[in-house]
C-alpha cells in the first residue's frame, strides 16, 4: 500500500516538474502587469509614474535555461497621477505618443543563475530609438495559481536608461537624465 502511494506521489511530482520543464509561452495578465519609471525631479524628489497598459509574452525553457520576451507598452496609458502632467509627458518633448504610441522590449536572451532567470537581454525601442538593454530580474516564480489552478509565471525586473539616449533630453540636467524602468509581470501559460 505504501509503495503504491509513493509511486502515485512521485508520478504527480513528475507531472508538476514536467509542466515547467519543456519550452512554454506565457501571456501577460493585464490586471497584474505594469511598467513604471522613476527619475530625479529637480533634486527635490524621485518621481514615480507608470503605464497602465502593458501586453506581451514570455517564453521559458527552464530545462535548457533559455527564454525570450516580447513586451509592448502603450505609451498613451502613462499615469503620473496628474492629468496635466500626463499630457506633458505625452508631448513631443518626452514620449511623443501621437507619433510613437508604443514602446517595446524584445529580449532574445534570458540569463539564468542556477535554476532561475536572473536577467533578460534585449532591445528597448522608445520614441523610435532602439538601444540594447539588460533587465535585471529581481524576483521570479512559476507555479500553479492558487485560485485559477493555471500555470503562472511572475517576475519583477528593472533597468536604468538615459532619456537623452532616446531623444528626450528636455530639462537635463535639472531633471535627471537617468530613468529607472521597472516591470512587474504575471503571465499565464498558453494552452
Amino acid at each position: 500500500m505504501k509503495s503504491k502511494l509513493l509511486v502515485a506521489l512521485l508520478a504527480t511530482l513528475g507531472l508538476t516538474v514536467a509542466a515547467f520543464a519543456a519550452p512554454a509561452t506565457y501571456t501577460a495578465e493585464p490586471n497584474h502587469t505594469f511598467a513604471q519609471f522613476s527619475y530625479n525631479h529637480l533634486g527635490f524628489s524621485i518621481q514615480t509614474s507608470r503605464f497602465n497598459t502593458v501586453t506581451g509574452t514570455v517564453t521559458i525553457d527552464q530545462a535548457a535555461k533559455k527564454g525570450s520576451a516580447d513586451i509592448t507598452i502603450d505609451t498613451k496609458s502613462v499615469d503620473t497621477g496628474s492629468n496635466v502632467f500626463n499630457g506633458h509627458i505625452q508631448s513631443e518633448d518626452f514620449l511623443s505618443t501621437t507619433q510613437f504610441p508604443t514602446a517595446t522590449f524584445q529580449a532574445d536572451q534570458m540569463v539564468f543563475k542556477g535554476d532561475k532567470p536572473s536577467a533578460l537581454k534585449g532591445v528597448l525601442t522608445l520614441k523610435g530609438v532602439s538601444k540594447p538593454v539588460t533587465l535585471a530580474i529581481t524576483h521570479f516564480e512559476c507555479k500553479k495559481h492558487p485560485m485559477s489552478g493555471k500555470d503562472v509565471c511572475g517576475a519583477n525586473a528593472e533597468t536604468k536608461v538615459k532619456r537623452s539616449d532616446f531623444n528626450m533630453a528636455k530639462y537635463v540636467p535639472n531633471v535627471g537624465d537617468e530613468v529607472t524602468i521597472a516591470i512587474a509581470i504575471e503571465a499565464v501559460k498558453a494552452e
